[in-house]
């Protein structure tokens, strides 16, 4: 082909050049921008968010680590829609993050789950999926792959009030998974657990993360956050102080709580 051959192709034709930022936005599932969140108590003021921003891509698996205080808390409350920034936006599959219709495509885990006691671990699955309008025939399907996927099926009709902090765990995350979110996001999911209890947890992200879901993981367990998950986010004083690929900012001669103790040394020092 000679040059006006060439000339005539490109006229013909719609070329365009999409930025990596640009795409990397155009593919995120929760997209952060500029928050910022002021507590005030009587006379003192406390800024618990300081300009974050951030994106997460689908079918990113991604930790979310500070120290206690750090802004954690606030930031999923302000994703989940229970609390509004002074200023920022925050959106979860395209949606602002205080919508219904983001909320119906989302998955949460708390860090102590709060169940009805009185009612079976089915019984209580069965009103969430009613919460989602999930049709019945559909509903005891789903319900009973659930129970099996977090090992409760010989505990499905038992009462609430007679399970461990590990099964209390494991019905937490199955009422999270009733409506196949696209997107979950884990408060402390192993918090409290013994190693037995935090392996069944970690078993059950891996294959959440196997089947193209999108997980924000909070945890104070950076050995679980290290062998999960794809990237992190490390958050200090209210702003994001770290981030990007676990396999790009750890070194192969050192491990996640080293580098978090390192970082948050430097954080302190600046």
């Amino acid at each position: 082909m000679d040059y006006e051959e060439l000339t005539r192709a490109l006229k013909g034709a719609l070329v365009f050049f999409v930025p990596i930022d640009m795409m990397s936005a155009m593919n995120a599932v929760i997209e952060v921008s500029n928050l910022h969140v002021t507590f005030r108590h009587g006379k003192q003021v406390h800024h618990a968010l300081n300009d974050v921003s951030f994106n997460i891509a689908a079918g990113t698996t991604v930790g979310f680590i500070g120290p206690n205080g750090a802004g954690k808390t606030t930031t999923l409350h302000i994703l989940l829609g229970f609390i509004a920034p002074d200023s920022g936006s925050a959106s979860l599959l395209g949606q602002d993050s205080r919508s219904a219709q983001a909320r119906a495509r989302i998955g949460y885990l708390s860090e102590h789950p709060e169940c009805y006691k009185y009612m079976t671990g089915r019984e209580y699955l069965d009103m969430t999926a009613k919460i989602f309008r999930i049709p019945k025939t559909e509903r005891k399907e789903r319900i009973t792959r659930l129970l099996d996927e977090v090992e409760l099926t010989n505990h499905a009709d038992k009462r609430i009030a007679t399970y461990s902090r590990g099964m209390l765990q494991r019905i937490g995350l199955a009422q999270a998974l009733i409506n196949d979110p696209e997107l979950l996001i884990l408060d402390e999911p192993t918090n409290g657990l013994d190693p037995i209890g935090r392996l069944k947890i970690r078993k059950l992200i891996e294959q959440l993360k196997a089947q193209g879901k999108t997980i924000l993981f909070s945890s104070h367990e950076l050995s679980e956050i290290e062998t999960v998950c794809d990237e992190i986010i490390m958050i200090a004083n209210g702003r994001i102080i770290r981030q990007g690929p676990v396999s790009e900012l750890v070194s192969e001669t050192e491990n996640l709580e080293h580098y978090f103790l390192e970082a948050l040394q430097q954080e302190q020092t600046a």
